[in-house]
């Protein structure tokens, strides 16, 4: 004895209510985390590690990992860094010019 099979649901695409409009699409972001760490670095006092957690969110080896592996390796782009007189380590970044 053969059993009977369910029927094929149809497609949820195909439904009308279910179509993607606009006004649901995610709205995009103002400005990326890299780009806010950038605008923090490029600042005359800089950035400290603390400023930039605050602004994305990361942790502090995120932050360092950004500086090493994102800032460093960047043609054009110079990254200082000075130790205040409060002991909390600045970060700066200068355009070379070529």
């Amino acid at each position: 004895m053969k059993r009977k099979r369910k029927p094929i649901a149809k497609s949820r695409k195909s439904h009308p209510s279910r179509a993607k409009s606009e006004a649901h699409a995610p709205a995009r972001k103002s400005q990326t985390k890299t780009q806010s760490c950038l605008a923090l670095l490029q600042r005359t006092e800089g950035a400290s590690i603390a400023e930039m957690q605050k602004a994305t969110g990361w942790q502090p080896h995120s932050v360092r990992g950004f500086l090493a592996g994102t800032i460093k390796k960047t043609p054009g782009v110079t990254l200082t860094s000075d130790k205040a007189d409060d002991g909390e380590r600045r970060y700066r970044v200068q355009r070379v010019l070529s």
